[in-house]
């Protein structure tokens, strides 16, 4: 089966002597993985960078069998931001959570444009909840809407912190995700509640039932607001 189509990196890993096996989401076909034969060049090497954009090319005998992929840097995004190490270990925590979550060559185009979204806005000075809104959606186009509006009782500013139940679970939850509206005022504390909250649906609701180890990256990425 052959096609085209852009895509952006999640995952690599070695295989074989001068090849890596790569993990993609596209727009149409979803996650897909793929073997590139001469990943460790240094051309391809510099290609294969967590979150960079990618043009490849598909070929395979079977589809029941990984296929092979020729690579073109479409757009480099991680390099950008190598001295920058809040938006890197953004890049990669929430490269992580996609490439456990999603499953294998399914279109998840809502999931696909949002990622883009917070590409797109990563140099925004709001960049970060740009990031939490994205793990909001991907949660719910995964199969779970955690319909926070019907917590809203239209009291408190959007710093605010409420308790919430969901399912039997207790969560603390920053009001402006109930209000789905970015906060004037933002500060380390409100961004890590923001991501203990999504954190946490995230193992109740995928990671746990399913056995699925939590990406560290991800635990990372929330370390650096303390």
């Amino acid at each position: 089966m052959n096609w085209e189509d852009e895509c952006y990196l999640l995952s690599k890993r070695k295989f074989r002597e001068n090849a890596n096996i790569i993990n993609v989401f596209t727009p149409n076909k979803g996650k897909v993985s793929g073997i590139v034969y001469g990943g460790n060049s240094r051309k391809i090497r510099n290609y294969l960078q967590i979150s960079n954009k990618l043009f490849i090319l598909h070929n395979s005998k079977n589809d029941n069998k990984i296929g092979y992929f020729k690579v073109e840097l479409f757009k480099a995004i991680s390099p950008s931001y190598f001295s920058d190490k809040q938006r890197t270990s953004a890049l990669i925590s929430i490269c992580s959570l996609l490439n456990s979550l999603l499953p294998e060559s399914q279109p998840y185009k809502k999931i696909y444009d949002s990622f883009e979204k917070f590409i797109k806005s990563i140099n925004l000075e709001n960049w970060i909840f740009i990031y939490i809104f994205l793990e909001i959606n991907l949660i719910k186009e995964l199969g779970f809407d955690t319909n926070l509006s019907i917590f809203d009782d239209n009291k408190g500013s959007a710093e605010d912190i409420k308790k919430i139940t969901i399912d039997n679970y207790e969560y603390l939850v920053p009001n402006f995700l109930i209000k789905k509206k970015i906060p004037h005022q933002f500060s380390s504390k409100l961004i890590k509640k923001s991501l203990l909250f999504t954190r946490n649906i995230l193992l109740n609701k995928f990671f746990i039932p399913n056995n699925l180890n939590f990406p560290k990256s991800r635990i990372i990425f929330e370390n650096y607001f303390n």
